[in-house]
């Protein structure tokens, strides 16, 4: 663990321990923050706490309980939470014919109870210029045939952060939602076609952008993702299924 510095703000990153939550520590940590990683796997959460200089703390964002202890052991010893990035999340599903319901809610409970419990908890530490960043898809607007619980638990996701962000203006608490396009992890190994992407050190400077908006700043979405044409597109990635079935371009 790292020691706590009072003055700076205290930032907790669900998903922290790669992907988009890893890299959003690195930056928010360079920015001068106090981080917090948080993930379910104590091995690998630890070591990407000590690639960034960030504290971690163990826990499942879907259950009230764990992650109250979380938040209580990165508010300490302040006992206050400045900014929350919930950037854990899975893809995961099927055709409606073919999944199976137990499937369908853990995709939901991952993806969207979490918001509630995250929230939920965090705020009883928040107070004026609290800041809550929830990462979503481009899914929630453009949804996806064989990913219906995915694509349902974001458009969910969009909905829960619109109506919190209602409630908890009047509190001087900020909350934005981050919906991306296709970023370069290995949650899109699945993916059978190639597709444009962002990489994560895009989606982590915008984390960073929303949280130096002032507090006065009203910015319910923001939607990020890559260029399809012209002189800045990126190369077409290939995912790993996309790769099998010899489908490159």
């Amino acid at each position: 663990m790292f020691p706590l510095v009072a003055e700076r703000r205290v930032a907790i990153i669900t998903g922290g321990s790669s992907g988009i939550g890893l890299e959003a520590a690195r930056q928010l940590a360079a920015a001068g923050h106090d981080v917090v990683l948080v993930a379910r796997r104590e091995g690998p959460l630890r070591e990407a706490a000590e690639s960034v200089g960030a504290r971690w703390a163990a826990g499942d964002v879907a259950d009230p309980e764990s992650f109250a202890a979380v938040v209580a052991a990165a508010a300490e010893p302040t006992g206050r939470v400045d900014l929350v990035v919930h950037a854990a999340g899975t893809m995961g599903g099927t055709f409606v014919r073919k999944e199976r319901l137990d499937e369908f809610e853990r995709i939901l409970r991952t993806n969207l109870t979490s918001a509630y419990v995250v929230a939920h908890a965090a705020l009883a530490s928040m107070g004026p210029g609290g800041r809550l960043v929830f990462v979503s898809s481009s899914s929630s607007h453009a949804p996806q045939p064989g990913r219906s619980a995915y694509s349902a638990s974001k458009a969910g996701l969009n909905a829960f952060a619109a109506a919190l962000a209602g409630e908890v203006e009047r509190d001087g608490i900020a909350v934005h939602v981050l919906t991306v396009g296709p970023v370069e992890t290995p949650m899109l190994d699945d993916v059978r076609f190639p597709m444009r992407t962002l990489g994560v050190a895009e989606v982590g400077e915008a984390v960073v952008w929303l949280d130096s908006l002032p507090s006065n700043v009203r910015l319910l979405e923001v939607q990020l993702s890559s260029v399809d044409d012209g002189p800045f597109a990126p190369e077409l990635y290939v995912p790993e299924a996309a790769r099998r079935l010899g489908r490159t371009q």
